[in-house]
């Protein structure tokens, strides 16, 4: 599985944005698909994942209310639309996939993708 990245860029506090990745190779629908992302100098850390049914995504603390991770399996496509942003989500956000998780972490994933960038200045 390639994944790809976009959607990323600079962003003021308290708007939006929505990151896509599109997912190309063997079967998308079969995978729990997530997000995580790096901050300079700290670790990677789970953002959101949906399972490959679409059903009861789940959010890390710091952005549940905020974030919504949604997927279109027509499309080989996973979202995660961003909104009240602030200047602490800055980071290197990772689409991600697990063949074998329905809550992936960072030794289960199987793909990851190439990373975009999010900066909300503070």
């Amino acid at each position: 599985v390639q994944l790809v990245e976009s959607g990323g860029g600079l962003a003021q506090a308290g708007d939006s944005l929505r990151l896509s990745c599109a997912a190309s190779g063997r079967t998308f629908s079969r995978y729990t698909m997530a997000w995580f992302r790096q901050a300079p100098g700290k670790e990677r850390e789970f953002v959101a994942a949906i399972r490959w049914t679409g059903a009861s995504p789940y959010y890390a603390d710091s952005v549940k209310g905020r974030f919504t991770i949604s997927r279109d399996n027509a499309k080989n496509t996973v979202y995660l639309q961003m909104n009240s942003l602030k200047p602490e989500d800055t980071a290197v956000y990772y689409c991600a996939a697990d063949g074998r998780q329905a809550r992936p972490t960072l030794s289960t994933v199987d793909y990851w993708g190439q990373g975009t960038q999010v900066t909300v200045p503070s």
